[in-house]
């Protein structure tokens, strides 16, 4: 018990520290951009069809880029990457589980 009380404070086994305040507010400045982007561009009509989609697309993917490196911290991790490993493997069974069931949809004789 006394064992987990002194690395819980220390943060010893991360490896890499906290972001300072100028990257959470760098970072919070650029979620609201990206999430402002696209709110603007569906209300007011601006694109329509595929490109409305590809700006959807893009400012999510760049939202999640933004989200793992100012918030999550992915880039000051050292020595083994385990964070991003894991991430890595979150992802691929998302994408699995999402594809196999648009698949199982569409192939449904049922529907």
């Amino acid at each position: 018990m006394a064992q987990h009380g002194s690395t819980h404070g220390s943060h010893s086994g991360h490896g890499g520290g906290h972001g300072s305040l100028k990257e959470y507010v760098i970072g919070f400045a650029l979620s609201i951009i990206l999430t402002i982007i696209p709110l603007l561009v569906v209300m007011n009509g601006w694109l329509h069809g595929t490109a409305a989609i590809i700006v959807l697309l893009g400012t999510a993917a760049l939202q999640f880029a933004v989200q793992l490196l100012f918030f999550m911290h992915l880039r000051e991790e050292k020595g083994p990457r385990y964070n991003l490993m894991t991430l890595i493997l979150g992802l691929i069974v998302v994408i699995t589980v999402v594809i196999g069931s648009l698949w199982i949809m569409a192939n449904n004789p049922m529907y």
